[in-house]
């Protein structure tokens, strides 16, 4: 202990200036907004590339229930393919997806989950994909199964998503297909995965349990339509003209291996349309 204490007496000043350096550095990206930018996206790739190492290892001891989820996959497009080919002939249905692709509203980047938080109160995922493959601030992020969240932060390689399982996350969903019904989905103070709110339902819109879930497709981030999950609570009040109600989420943010950015093609000219009436409101 005796030599401890003299060893920290004798290079004092250089604690002193390591301390005071760290502090200055912090004093900069805290208050310029340039350099804490620079300082998030530099950040960004070296903790993405040491979360990519730990994620092969990861990815090798989960391919049996990853392997599941694309069967499953496979199945359900398969299944799609077969509703095509049982009314058209081969050529026609590959000329019809075609098409469909073509006239697309949206593209999507497919990404390798690295690292992935699901117990905090503040949980934040990222993503082997960044500037360099198109990803974007606000884009929203899906799986086959449904919503996991939006893009934080970009880098060149990497992307952070703040995960809908974060209290300021919002997603504006719709309580049957016909978009009769809306409300925002939050995951709030929950602390299970599983669950989240739907927040704001008018009394006398009839909800019952088993009741799927879709996004409304009322913003740039996600497509109309996409399921999130299913009514398991109805009997929650949050006032007098208003009911809570909810929802078992359908993606499973235990297992996240692989997800979809949302790309819209049309975003940027519906923003500016928007933002055009808000100016001149």
């Amino acid at each position: 202990m005796k030599n401890l204490w003299l060893f920290l007496v004798r290079y004092n000043a250089f604690f002193w200036f390591v301390l005071f350096f760290v502090f200055s550095i912090f004093l900069v990206v805290q208050n310029n907004n340039y350099q804490r930018s620079a300082f998030v996206n530099s950040s960004n790739v070296v903790v993405g590339s040491f979360y990519e190492n730990i994620n092969s290892w990861k990815e090798y001891l989960s391919l049996r229930i990853t392997n599941e989820q694309l069967a499953e996959e496979n199945a359900l497009l398969r299944k799609q393919l077969q509703n095509y080919t049982s009314t058209d002939s081969l050529s026609d249905t590959i000329a019809h997806l075609t098409d469909n692709v073509d006239k697309s509203r949206y593209d999507f980047v497919v990404a390798s989950v690295v690292n992935n938080s699901i117990n905090q109160k503040s949980n934040f995922i990222t993503i082997d994909k960044g500037a360099a493959d198109g990803v974007e601030q606000d884009m929203g992020v899906i799986t086959s199964n449904g919503v996991v969240g939006t893009v934080l932060n970009v880098s060149q390689h990497f992307s952070t998503i703040k995960s809908l399982l974060h209290p300021d996350t919002k997603i504006s969903v719709s309580l049957d297909s016909t978009n009769t019904a809306f409300g925002s989905l939050v995951w709030g103070n929950n602390t299970d995965s599983r669950y989240a709110m739907v927040r704001d339902i008018p009394n006398h819109v009839k909800v019952y349990v088993g009741a799927p879930v879709f996004t409304s497709g009322y913003s740039t981030k996600f497509p109309k339509g996409i399921k999130i999950g299913h009514i398991v609570q109805t009997d929650l009040a949050s006032g007098e003209s208003f009911k809570d109600i909810r929802v078992l989420l359908t993606t499973n943010f235990i297992n996240l291996n692989h997800v979809y950015i949302v790309k819209d093609k049309m975003a940027t000219e519906k923003i500016e349309l928007e933002q055009h009436n808000k100016d001149n409101g």
